[in-house]
């Protein structure tokens, strides 16, 4: 008999509890972006993103974080009595039980929203959610990583976010705007980033150009003055 079997009850626990994922945080507050901005809405950040974007506002969701059960973060959810929650990270599809999380919070009624950063596959994300799906600028120093099949498994409910830190990552989101006709696919958010770029600056130039897009600030930065993210 070989003596493996401190190795094989080592991968026992992940092995035998399957529906499980690694959470950073569970927690209840307004949505500040997107078209539920201003809805009370429960947020579960899931750990861990292989993107590392200059102006990421949440790097403390890269690492860390603690196992919960698919089941007990219903029932968390469920505590605050919202009707909307919103799956983010880091970078929750990195975690591919994030998919069965995504199809239970939609079978349990709640209006469903996920925070993907476009680098990812979104082609098995439950059709009933509402992808927020960023599309990443040069300034972002990840622009190398947008996934642009992604751009054929949006729904019109769904939207493409830019966030913009200066005038070439205008110039290019714009760009991007007419050679892939984003607005023909859903909406399309451009967001300036918070220090970067002055919100006021961003409104120009979209009045100016014209552009079929929603300017929108982070409603929870300006709320709490939080630069953490929530």
């Amino acid at each position: 008999m070989n003596d493996n079997s401190a190795s094989v009850d080592a991968s026992t626990p992940v092995a035998a509890v399957p529906d499980r994922l690694r959470i950073t945080e569970i927690f209840h507050s307004i949505q500040g972006e997107a078209d539920a901005i201003g809805w009370r809405t429960v947020f579960v950040r899931l750990t861990g993103c292989p993107l590392r974007c200059v102006w990421c506002d949440t790097e403390y969701s890269f690492y860390g974080g603690d196992w919960h059960a698919i089941d007990d973060i219903l029932a968390e959810v469920a505590s605050h009595g919202a009707k909307h929650v919103c799956v983010t990270g880091g970078e929750p599809l990195a975690q591919k039980r994030c998919l069965i999380l995504l199809q239970k919070l939609c079978d349990a009624g709640y209006e469903v929203s996920l925070e993907t950063s476009g680098a990812l596959d979104v082609a098995a994300v439950d059709p009933r959610v509402h992808k927020v799906m960023d599309l990443k600028a040069p300034d972002s120093g990840e622009s190398k990583r947008n996934l642009w099949s992604n751009l054929d498994h949006l729904l019109p409910h769904d939207q493409i976010k830019i966030v913009i830190a200066s005038r070439v990552d205008y110039e290019w989101a714009r760009a991007m705007l007419g050679e892939h006709a984003l607005a023909d696919r859903c909406m399309v958010l451009f967001s300036p980033v918070h220090g970067a770029v002055q919100p006021r600056e961003l409104a120009e130039w979209i009045i100016a150009d014209r552009l079929p897009v929603r300017f929108q600030l982070q409603l929870h930065k300006l709320l709490w003055n939080d630069a953490a993210g929530h």
